[in-house]
């Protein structure tokens, strides 16, 4: 098992945490984007409380460890690496509790180029414990703005995570997709499961939209956020999500690694296989 301090030093060395790549300047318009209620940075997720851009900062201060001083507005932003160290050993809770219950789990991705090996592992190991990895909506269309407008995709499963990307644009299994804040996706898989009776997840697992969405549906949901990605934070602020662990959400996908390898082994499940 990773140690906590073997982990702590890795995420620092990584720049999962500490000053990470994210801007301060696009984590400050993030936050004017969620104040104003901006879908784009809502991430499906609808607030109960008025939060302003200070509100916004005072708790990203709190949860990810950003500096609360206003007047800072460049430079990297910081994440605290003893934050995500103990957001991940709620993650691992999480993870624990339902491997125990034998809990049907989804996983979702708007990451995939960087994380979807990090969902993979924890899938397999939750598989292998008896729980149930819900695959809905495979091969559906979903409808999601873009910059470019609006644009069709199709929800696909990779080592039963899920993400999309274009029609027939890779082989079946391959780890590409879009990177999307789209609560769209889960909504879908969640319709899905409901009009065929069930079982509808105990716990979704994931970033973006596929957390925020989730949790706005009343689902029980953990996942990783950026700097950038103020909902998650709101999200559990409020109680709609249950876990949401502060990183750099797109650094190399091997930097992950050893993260999951970390919640495996706090949430004492087992890695089933080798990455790739």
């Amino acid at each position: 098992m990773l140690s906590t301090g073997a982990l702590r030093a890795h995420l620092l060395a990584a720049r999962l945490a500490g000053p990470v790549a994210t801007s301060r300047e696009e984590s400050l318009r993030s936050y004017r984007l969620f104040a104003a209620r901006d879908p784009r940075v809502m991430l499906g997720l609808d607030p109960e409380w008025g939060w302003g851009e200070g509100d916004l900062l005072r708790l990203m201060a709190d949860k990810c460890g950003v500096s609360a001083d206003p007047a800072h507005v460049s430079g990297p932003d910081v994440i605290d690496p003893e934050r995500t160290v103990a957001a991940l050993e709620a993650f691992a809770g999480r993870l624990r509790e339902a491997a125990r219950a034998r809990s049907p789990v989804l996983f979702g991705t708007g990451h995939p180029h960087r994380l979807l090996g990090f969902y993979a592992g924890l899938a397999e190991a939750m598989s292998a414990a008896g729980c149930v990895v819900l695959t809905p909506a495979q091969g559906s269309s979903v409808d999601m703005a873009t910059r470019f407008g609006v644009r069709t995709y199709t929800i696909e499963y990779v080592r039963g995570v899920a993400l999309v990307r274009e029609p027939g644009a890779q082989v079946p299994g391959s780890a590409t997709g879009v990177h999307t804040h789209s609560p769209l996706p889960v909504r879908l898989a969640l319709g899905a499961l409901a009009e065929a009776g069930g079982p509808l997840p105990d716990l979704v697992v994931g970033d973006h939209g596929w957390v925020c969405g989730a949790g706005q549906l009343g689902v029980d949901a953990i996942g990783l956020a950026d700097t950038d990605d103020p909902a998650l934070f709101v999200g559990e602020a409020e109680g709609r999500v249950a876990v949401a662990v502060p990183l750099d959400d797109a650094v190399r996908a091997d930097y992950y690694r050893p993260l999951t390898r970390y919640v495996l082994g706090r949430a004492s499940l087992t890695e089933r296989q080798e990455w790739p």
